[in-house]
């Protein structure tokens, strides 16, 4: 595990806008105009909202022929004389969905995006991977969004951060460069991928000599690192830590109040999603603050209509920065509900009262190891042709993988996948692959891209029965 530190502030003032500068990133730009416009009045932050929706609009119009084929046929006017959009006028333009965006990426693409647009892939939280581009707009945003957060917390760029986070298998040139500069910045990275019991005992001694001011990672391997050390009897002693941030799926009271106890700071969660980006953030006090500047949240019912205020519905999401390739009234599958009131501390961002979204199993190696499930997705996403999947793990040997098969797909994207998967979790595992015309949902009607049979290890009893698994 690297431990290099530099001065947090010559990591601020100078490494950090150096590594932006040079990748052609506005992100210090956009952070300074974030931490003005936060202040700002909800109306006023809704009107800056539908200036940058006209610019987004006016750019898809002229660069994204889907979209534009779109715009042209709801009859909407976004030249720059013409009159102030409304919701109203946007609600005019149909939803799009993720199959839109894998089957029409190329004709939403606007390759000639300033600083380029480059190529991306999520595995999603339904199981369907989507490839897509974003540009250094989009990249600025994210990075920007999430330094201010941070800020709220009383953590900056440059202080020590402590991420529980993925790993790839072998590090390749960009991993490493990403690693070299994770150092740089005080960042120390410790594998979500490689959760054994031997390893998260060393996780907590690095975490206890690190004296991270912040620790991050997804929602469910902090818990389970907490809950390890719970059930040590370590107490950890960090008195400079002033903040867990979870990621990647929802944060439930358990792990909440865990986290807590084992940290001795409080949790706060993070929303979003690789395709649309940085969303929303929790503050102290617990309201979790839409990116307002960046994002348009609407909230729908089943039929396409907007919610009655403080009801539940799904989140449809206009990316403002992500002109590269616009998602304009994207439809995301998560559930949310909007607060009625405002800020408590202050600002006019939008207040999101609730995300109900979809958590996911653990899987355990024939080591012993535990891996977060993002192990096995990060290898399905990377193959061309797979439409949707799903993972099984029946014991630490045996895996099932359904796959739906779209264009592109073929005998040696099965080959792929069990190479990737064998990467993973030892070449003694046998991976079964079934291709599938569809995957039904659960018995519960929800969908669980990896499902995990196999408990935990032993010494792991107390966590497995708090983490639900049977």
């Amino acid at each position: 595990m690297q431990t290099t530190m530099v001065s947090s502030l010559f990591a601020r003032r100078v490494i950090y806008p150096l590594h932006e500068r040079l990748l052609k990133r506005p992100t210090f730009r956009y952070l300074a105009e974030l931490e003005q416009i936060q202040w700002w009045s909800r109306v006023a932050i809704e009107q800056l909202q539908l200036k940058k929706l006209k610019i987004l609009l006016q750019t898809a119009l002229a660069h994204s022929p889907w979209h534009a084929e779109r715009i042209r046929a709801a009859g909407l006017d976004v030249a720059p004389d013409s009159p102030p959009l409304t919701l109203a006028d946007l609600r005019r333009l149909p939803t799009m969905t993720k199959q839109d965006a894998q089957e029409h990426g190329e004709a939403m693409r606007w390759a000639g995006a300033p600083g380029g647009a480059f190529k991306y892939n999520t595995g999603g939280s339904s199981g369907q991977p989507l490839i897509f581009y974003y540009g250094r707009s989009r990249q600025a945003s994210d990075a920007a969004g999430r330094i201010r957060a941070r800020r709220w917390w009383g953590v900056d760029v440059g202080d020590r951060e402590v991420y529980l986070w993925g790993a790839p298998v072998e590090l390749n040139k960009t991993d490493r460069i990403k690693t070299l500069r994770d150092r740089l910045l005080n960042q120390l990275v410790l594998n979500a991928f490689e959760m054994s019991p031997a390893n998260m005992d060393a996780y907590i001694q690095a975490i206890q000599a690190y004296q991270p001011k912040c620790i991050y990672g997804y929602a469910s391997s902090i818990a389970l690192l907490a809950a390890r050390a719970r059930d040590r009897g370590v107490r950890l002693k960090l008195p400079g830590l002033k903040v867990v941030c979870t990621t990647g799926e929802p944060l439930y009271p358990y792990q909440r109040e865990l986290i807590r106890e084992v940290f001795g700071v409080p949790a706060a969660n993070e929303f979003g999603s690789r395709d649309i980006g940085f969303t929303a953030h929790e503050a102290p006090g617990g309201q979790l603050l839409l990116m307002s500047e960046s994002i348009l949240l609407e909230v729908l019912d089943a039929s396409g209509g907007p919610v009655r205020p403080g009801e539940m519905g799904e989140a449809v999401i206009t990316g403002l920065c992500s002109e590269a390739q616009p998602f304009i009234r994207y439809r995301t599958g998560d559930m949310v509900r909007m607060a009625d009131g405002p800020c408590t501390g202050g600002r006019g961002l939008h207040v999101i009262a609730e995300v109900a979204g979809r958590n996911t199993d653990f899987v355990v190696r024939a080591d012993g190891a535990i891996m977060h499930a993002l192990a096995l997705i990060y290898v399905l996403r990377a193959v061309e042709g797979v439409t949707e999947f799903k993972l099984i793990q029946h014991t630490p040997e045996d895996m099932e993988v359904l796959v739906v098969p779209g264009r592109g797909f073929g005998p040696d994207r099965q080959g792929q996948i069990e190479s990737g998967i064998r990467a993973r979790m030892g070449d003694s595992v046998r991976v079964t692959i079934r291709l599938m015309e569809h995957i039904p949902v659960e018995a519960s009607g929800k969908y669980r891209y990896v499902v995990s049979h196999v408990s935990l290890p032993a010494g792991l009893e107390s966590t497995q029965a708090a983490f639900g698994y049977n």
